[in-house]
């Protein structure tokens, strides 16, 4: 039987000289494709010596580090099933994931090790490990005692590699199950449509929790046998002094609107770099027009979903890329805009996006009854996104469906901010809306409506919000108003919100 594992093809790339460097850090640390190598065997053997059932899951709420990474490929290489959780999660998301996809492990940072592990044993998980990002943890101390071979488990194409975490405007949480056909077929597609070519160095300064920085980068470089200049964090100054040795760079929006605050940044800094990609949430046509003026490079956007991996990209070379677009279906992948009454629409009309393909998640974990409904009867998925295909063939993103929030790059969802609005003492109802947001794309407003005779201020509502959720999440701005506007059905009208506040930061 062939081994199918996503590790097995990722090793297979290595270097026959694994001496070479494969990462370097912004803290001067080398790591050789050797040091990846023995590294990821000693982790996954830890996890074998678990005695974990097939399957298992592998939580990890760690900060960016290249043993977290390390962490990832152990998992896969174990044969397990690995969960990226955002570092900014608190304690009312982790024990959700945490009762949602019972992992068998559990890994994050020490400082917050009291709090998870708590919600971990009380769960009736019995594994939680440390991990910062000094190279220092319980998982670590423990790995160190373990050999340093270590045979790839054997893996068919379908089987689980990763559970990511999105949401729905019903505010609950889905596990999106990525195998490790999905994503070697994915990788494989963008290293030969992106034209990944040997010398190439990526610059990686994106967080590893989602998609884009732990499959999309992680994946394009190993695969390539290239070396990755690893930040920790974004920042845009390091960035730049970095641009000289490097050939690839991958950002969200706000990245790129950042990068262009500095008067540094001009076609010299810029003049190795063969590639600039955009994705995660829309690219202003100003900021790819200015950044083509500063830099004489065109910023390639590309669209994929946590469910999908990559689906579309404009093209690297034979084509035109167009800033406002997402370009075309990658190969393999077929895409479709329909009605909703699931019709077909002719060019240039705007419906609902549907896709298929080799990349395409086998479902939601635990909901088959929400994986049945976000399938067509012929097994196209339908992404949530509305949008439209031109006469060339380019595929323009025009919304999302539903009030879906992409701030710097992230999702935030209003359903689950206005429940947890909505179950403070004295609130009656409240909405949340994106607003255009000079910096991170699109930010929340909320607006509340408080119950008859209470008093609360929006300082009080957006600082119980930062006490218990992600930074990411919180409203920009929370107004309190006397009611919402609603049609006459009853609906809340959110466009007339929008409206109301779009200008609010612009």
């Amino acid at each position: 039987m062939k081994n199918h594992n996503l590790f097995a093809a990722l090793r297979a790339a290595f270097p026959a000289t694994l001496d070479a460097v494969a990462v370097e850090t912004d803290n001067g640390l080398n790591y050789s494709w050797r040091d990846l190598d023995r590294a990821t065997a000693m982790l996954a053997n830890l996890l074998a010596s678990l005695g974990l059932p097939a399957g298992a899951r592998v939580a990890a709420q760690v900060e960016k580090s290249v043993e977290a990474m390390m962490l990832y490929l152990a998992t896969l290489r174990a044969g397990y099933v690995f969960l990226p959780l955002n570092t900014a999660y608190q304690s009312a998301e982790i024990e959700y994931f945490i009762g949602n996809a019972e992992p068998a492990v559990v890994v994050c940072s020490a400082k917050n090790f009291g709090w998870v592990s708590k919600i971990a044993f009380k769960a009736g998980m019995q594994n939680v490990f440390t991990l910062d990002d000094d190279r220092s943890g319980s998982l670590l101390d423990r790995a160190a005692h373990c050999s340093d071979q270590h045979g790839t488990a054997l893996m068919r194409a379908d089987d689980l590699a990763a559970i990511v975490y999105t949401s729905g405007t019903t505010g609950r949480s889905k596990g999106a199950m990525l195998s490790h056909g999905n994503l070697l077929s994915n990788a494989r597609v963008l290293k030969d449509y992106w034209g990944w070519k040997k010398g190439d160095v990526l610059i990686h300064a994106l967080p590893i929790f989602h998609v884009h920085g732990l499959f999309v980068a992680i994946h394009g470089a190993l695969l390539n046998t290239s070396k990755m200049i690893w930040l920790a964090r974004f920042d845009a100054r390091l960035v730049l002094e970095k641009l000289p040795e490097a050939t690839v760079f991958m950002g969200v929006p706000t990245l790129y609107v950042r990068l262009l605050a500095e008067p540094a940044l001009d076609r010299e800094t810029c003049s190795n770099m063969r590639l600039f990609i955009s994705g995660s949430a829309p690219l202003l046509i100003e900021t790819f027009h200015e950044w083509q003026q500063r830099t004489g490079h065109t910023i390639l956007e590309r669209y994929g979903m946590s469910e999908t991996a990559m689906l579309t990209s404009n093209p690297y070379q034979g084509g035109e890329r167009r800033g406002g677009t997402v370009g075309f279906a990658l190969r393999g992948v077929s895409l479709r805009v329909q009605s909703d009454g699931s019709q077909s629409l002719p060019t240039g009309e705007i419906g609902g996006i549907q896709v298929k393909g080799p990349n395409v998640f086998k479902g939601y974990w635990g909901m088959p009854e929400k994986t049945a409904e976000e399938f067509t009867a012929d097994g196209y998925f339908k992404t949530g996104d509305v949008g439209r295909i031109d006469k060339r063939g380019y595929i323009t993103i025009v919304g999302r469906s539903k009030d879906l929030i992409i701030s710097g790059g992230y999702n935030v969802y209003p359903a689950e901010m206005e429940g947890y609005i909505n179950d403070m003492t004295g609130v009656a109802e409240s909405a949340l809306v994106g607003v255009p947001h000079p910096d991170f794309g699109e930010v929340g407003v909320a607006v509340v409506v408080l119950k008859s005779g209470a008093t609360l201020e929006p300082d009080q509502i957006l600082a119980t919000l930062k006490s218990m959720l992600a930074n990411f999440k919180i409203p920009k701005q929370c107004f309190v108003a006397s009611e919402l506007p609603r049609n006459t059905m009853g609906k809340v009208q959110k466009n007339v919100l929008r409206e109301q506040y779009k200008r609010l930061f612009t």
